[in-house]
């Protein structure tokens, strides 16, 4: 017990230092928001990384897909590293860097208003960021409480009080940076964590050899169904429900590209050639976490004492680290889903409030607002959306069992991904690249997602026992998926057969793709390759040729 306390308290200790040390970069809006645009590339991929990858991922679909699908589950931590990250970086950095600087937008919904020019869409958006970032918020809590109620004897709420206080405290005093640098320490403690996690349980089960052959030796229960009877079928390559396994990676993939805590990393990051240099610590760090983790709870089969009793698939990784009886580890862990936790919840709670004032808030139900009172409203709102959550969150836990307003954190988690990247991702990837997506395409698309999401949330239940197509389709992540990939085929039909959006705002907009830049001449060859440029040798190129040119070296 006192090995774990050293660990908590260093950890808090930590935490606050950074919040009151960051407090001068966050006396403006665009400081407290955005930490000023000036953010370099390691803290911005850590704080796109740790924003990823959270409790929900470690304990709760780590163990339930891990559960699901095997060792095959690593997929999805790959498909996270190379789309989550890797591509996201590659194709959405430059871009919505580019177009938000020229655009002056500081959130997602004011870059549809912008961009649009449609007040109605900036509200909208406004509205289903704060209200579908809130189940998300709600299983981050939910994670965490059910490990640290194993690792000491307190009641869920008081670990719930005590995450909601300290994230309140040090997002609240410095902001944006304040939560870039906490989720720098908070990723390195994450990504030594992982590692030692993973060795420790191998070795306990005997070593990799051994532990894979007890898992391929495993059977499948009556409640699998037929695809899982296979012999060894929980050892294979892709698993028992490859389709399944495909929607997953789809959702918690792709589905980043739309959430707008994710997606405003993008807007604060310092220069051109940090996105690079950020994309390769960004895979880096998926890979390991991501793909740790889902290896990790590829495992659970070998514990099915976890689900005896009723208890859920969120007790699948906690049971394995109970086992191990290693304090150190244990202690290790508490501090790794408490950071993985915590950085998460610090990017949702600083989204949703800076979101709802300046887009909501801000010059519709209160008139003049100088910087000052931005702030002020910002903070009281970050208290608000902390405290809803935490009331969700003790609701969902504390409800009876079989309780239809219940839901594993998996499950919590897709509502959110699937009703936020579903409405956002396609308006906001083809309103970076295609001149023709117009408002009531945007719109259009706003309402699909949000529609399905909640009706699936409130009937879901009862139409998945219709069949079992119904089953699969109702499920919060296979259905999240198919709603982001149906957004495209909506925003571009819409656009095809709607009123063509007005030439001057869409040339405004694309204005910073062919903005004149001056540079040197060799940076427009190869500025990762660090061609040498002859002093005073510059030239002017349209800023998207800097981007394609780059990688020609022409």
């Amino acid at each position: 017990m006192a090995i774990k306390i050293i660990f908590l308290v260093v950890f808090f200790a930590i935490m606050l230092t950074v919040g009151i040390m960051c407090r001068k970069s966050a006396k403006s809006v665009n400081g407290f928001v955005l930490g000023g645009r000036k953010v370099g590339p390691w803290l911005t991929a850590f704080a796109y990384g740790t924003s990823y990858f959270s409790a929900v991922i470690f304990i709760g679909y780590a163990g339930q897909f891990g559960w699901k699908f095997g060792v095959s589950a690593t997929w999805i931590g790959i498909g996270n590293a190379i789309i989550g990250s890797l591509l996201a970086w590659f194709l959405l950095g430059r871009r919505t860097r580019l177009m938000t600087r020229h655009l002056g937008a500081s959130t997602m919904p004011e870059f549809f208003e912008k961009r649009f020019d449609s007040k109605m869409l900036k509200i909208v958006a406004s509205l289903i960021v704060f209200i579908f970032l809130i189940p998300y918020t709600a299983s981050l809590y939910n994670g965490l409480s059910r490990l640290f109620e194993i690792a000491f004897d307190l009641p869920y709420w008081v670990w719930i009080a005590i995450m909601a206080v300290l994230t309140c405290v040090y997002v609240i005093a410095g902001g944006y940076m304040a939560t870039a640098v906490n989720d720098f320490i908070q990723g390195i403690i994450m990504l030594i964590g992982i590692v030692a996690v993973i060795v420790a349980v191998i070795l306990s089960n005997g070593g990799f050899a051994e532990a894979f052959g007890s898992l391929a030796g495993v059977t499948a229960t009556p409640t699998d169904g037929p695809l899982y009877e296979t012999p060894g079928i929980f050892a294979s390559i892709f698993g028992p429900d490859p389709l399944g396994l495909l929607f997953v990676v789809i959702l918690t993939s792709l589905g980043t590209w739309g959430l707008p805590q994710m997606v405003q990393k993008f807007y604060s990051i310092k220069s051109e050639g940090d996105i690079r240099k950020g994309m390769i610590i960004s895979t880096v760090f998926a890979i390991v976490v991501a793909g740790g983790c889902y290896f990790l709870g590829g495992f659970g089969r070998l514990y099915p004492e976890a689900l005896e009793g009723g208890k859920g698939f969120d007790n699948i990784v906690p049971t394995m680290l109970a086992g191990l009886n290693n304090d150190f580890i244990l202690s290790l862990v508490l501090v790794l889903v408490l950071s993985a936790s915590m950085s998460t919840l610090s990017s949702l709670v600083l989204t949703s409030s800076s979101t709802l004032v300046l887009d909501l808030v801000k010059d519709n139900i209160v008139k003049k607002m100088d910087n000052k009172k931005q702030l002020l409203w910002v903070r009281l709102f970050i208290l608000v959306f902390v405290g809803i959550s935490v009331v969700i969150a003790l609701v969902q836990y504390y409800a009876p069992s079989g309780n239809e307003g219940t839901a594993f954190i998996a499950q919590l988690m897709g509502i959110s991904w699937g009703a936020l990247a579903g409405a956002f991702l396609a308006p906001f990837l083809l309103g970076l690249c295609w001149k023709k997506v117009t408002k009531p395409a945007v719109l259009v698309n706003f309402i699909f997602a949000v529609v399905v999401m909640t009706v699936n949330m409130f009937v879901g239940k009862q139409l998945g026992s219709v069949n079992a197509f119904f089953k699969f389709m109702t499920s919060p992540v296979n259905l999240g998926a198919v709603v982001m990939l149906v957004g495209f085929v909506i925003v571009i039909v819409v656009s095809l057969f709607t009123k063509k959006p007005d030439k001057a705002v869409v040339d405004n907009a694309f204005a910073c793709y062919s903005k004149k830049v001056t540079v040197a001449a060799g940076a427009v060859l190869s500025e990762e390759e660090t061609v040498e440029a002859k002093e005073g040798n510059t030239q002017e190129v349209a800023a998207d040729k800097v981007i394609s040119e780059e990688e020609k070296a022409e």
